[in-house]
């Protein structure tokens, strides 16, 4: 029994624009949301949604994760880069070298994300979100691997990162130095479990891995009843839904 990955959440002042924004920029289409907010999901509607959901909590630093966006080749990038800018995205500095070949940008809402050089080995095969990269331990990229039953593909230097057994895109993380977490954040897995599993059960799997729950710990319903939110070993917030 294992939870899966639903979706990837992005707490949003305007979910809906952003919503439109990604929608745009990946070419996945809108879905109705499991609850408040706002959904896109691939076209072959595999892997995982994402979600945009309402928050007014303003941005303090950087995010922790951020999506990496790969390029078949450099007119690929090109056009990604236009049509971010075209939708309302921009470009930042987050410290990048005028040498790397990839290209910092951020969304409306101030989300950072990269649009990766074509010819880039490790991503390839990925897809077009190629990956997740958090800032993050090497602890925690074991937590995720035992947690999704993802299968380490990166595990050197304190670098770790994991992909789904069927492929797709790939949840890495950078290792030392960690910065420090200030406030919640912006974006957080939402996991799923398969119907007819013991949720109970499910949590205190989750538990005995290193995860701790982020709701004073009381039954095993969460705030609406089909959740509960939790922490991973680095404190990063997840949720973990019953099956919708």
């Amino acid at each position: 029994m294992t939870s899966h990955l639903f979706a990837v959440c992005f707490n949003a002042t305007r979910p809906s624009d952003l919503a439109r924004f990604w929608s745009g920029v990946l070419g996945w289409e809108s879905v109705d949301g499991p609850d408040d907010g706002s959904a896109i999901r691939p076209p072959d509607a595999a892997g995982f949604r994402i979600r945009f959901l309402p928050s007014q909590e303003p941005k303090t630093g950087q995010n922790r994760a951020h999506f990496d966006l790969t390029s078949a080749s450099p007119e690929e990038q090109q056009r990604t880069v236009a049509r971010v800018l075209e939708l309302g995205g921009r470009h930042i500095d987050v410290g990048q070298l005028p040498e790397e070949e990839h290209v910092v940008l951020a969304d409306p809402d101030g989300n950072e994300f990269c649009v990766i050089e074509a010819g880039n080995k490790f991503l390839a095969g990925t897809g077009f979100i190629g990956a997740l990269a958090c800032d993050g331990s090497q602890e925690v990229g074991y937590f995720w691997s035992e947690a999704l039953r993802w299968p380490l593909v990166w595990d050197q230097d304190q670098e770790t990162a994991i992909q789904s057994p069927d492929g797709g895109t790939k949840i890495t993380w950078g290792g030392p130095p960690v910065a420090p977490k200030t406030g919640r954040n912006r974006l957080f897995l939402d996991l799923e479990l398969p119907a007819h599993e013991d949720w109970e059960t499910e949590v205190g799997r989750l538990i005995s891995l290193g995860a701790t729950r982020a709701d004073g710990g009381g039954g095993a319903e969460g705030d609406d009843g089909n959740r509960v939110p939790m922490l991973d070993p680095d404190g990063n917030e997840f949720v973990v839904h019953r099956h919708r």
